[in-house]
Formats: structure tokens, C-alpha cells, sequence
């Protein structure tokens, strides 16, 4: 997770949340996950697809394989959530990312970087989305985040 952090500072720079551990959907036999959200600083010109193809890419050299299947084991899982007020519908990209405001595990996170932050079509900023949430999976604070995770 740190090394995925410092590797999203070479796109420009980054501000990331605590990490936190997240109870997975599956067995209780399965490992908790760790789940972080990183608000980057990209340059000027920047689409909301360059960014996808630079996560992919940084999934890719950290093992991951090239399949999309859900809940498929992995080593890294980057999603691109939000790209300024950008609202986006194609078969490789929806934004804002479709389940933003139902999961805890984004939520939480994203709430200590942007407490206010209103997503593109939502009327409620994300506190008020993560304090009404329904979610019953448990995610709990590791440890504090950083302002520069080089």
C-alpha cells in the first residue's frame, strides 16, 4: 500500500488518508483487506483515462493480473473515484466511481480527506453520507495517513 502511494506521488502530489482494514465480503476464513484513498494532484491536461491507464499500470507492476473479475484475489486494487466534477459513462470508466457512496471502506477514508466534498450528482457531502450509511461490514483505523508518502 505505501509503495502504491509513493508511486502515485510521481504523478504529482499526493495527500492520502489512514489506512484502514476492511472485513471481507466473503468467508471470515478470508483475509481483512487494507484501504486507503489518495487525493493526487495531477498536471494540467490530465484526463480522467490517463489517470485509469496510470493505476492499471501500477496494478499491473505490483502482480496483479490483467482480469477484471470481481472479488478476484489480488495484490493492489486502485479504483479512480472521483475526477473533480467529472461524470463519466463508458464501458471502462464510470465517474463518480458507482459504488462510492455505498461502502463503507471508500467512505471512511475518503471523509478524513474531504469531509465536505459534495460528489458530482449527490446532494450530501460525504460525512453525511458515511454517518447515514447501511453498511454492515466493519472497517477499522490502522494507522494515520500522510501528506507526503514518499
Amino acid at each position: 500500500m505505501r509503495a502504491a502511494l509513493r508511486a502515485l506521488a510521481a504523478f504529482g502530489p499526493v495527500r492520502a488518508s489512514s489506512l484502514w482494514r476492511t472485513e471481507p465480503l466473503g468467508s471470515a476464513a478470508d483475509p481483512w483487506y487494507v484501504n486507503a484513498v489518495a487525493e493526487v494532484e495531477l498536471p494540467a491536461g490530465a484526463s480522467p483515462f490517463d489517470c485509469l491507464a496510470r493505476l492499471r499500470a501500477l496494478e499491473r507492476a505490483a502482480g496483479r493480473p490483467d482480469v477484471r473479475a470481481k472479488l478476484a484475489p489480488r495484490t493492489l486494487d486502485l479504483d479512480l473515484l472521483l475526477f473533480g466534477d467529472a461524470v463519466v459513462l463508458t464501458r471502462d470508466l464510470t465517474l463518480p466511481h458507482p459504488g462510492l457512496t455505498r461502502r463503507r471502506f471508500v467512505l471512511a477514508p475518503l471523509a478524513e480527506l474531504a469531509p465536505a466534498l459534495v460528489p458530482p450528482g449527490e446532494t450530501r457531502a460525504i460525512a453525511e453520507l458515511l454517518r447515514d450509511l447501511d453498511d454492515p461490514l466493519r472497517v477499522e483505523k490502522l494507522c494515520a495517513g500522510t501528506e507526503d508518502p514518499r
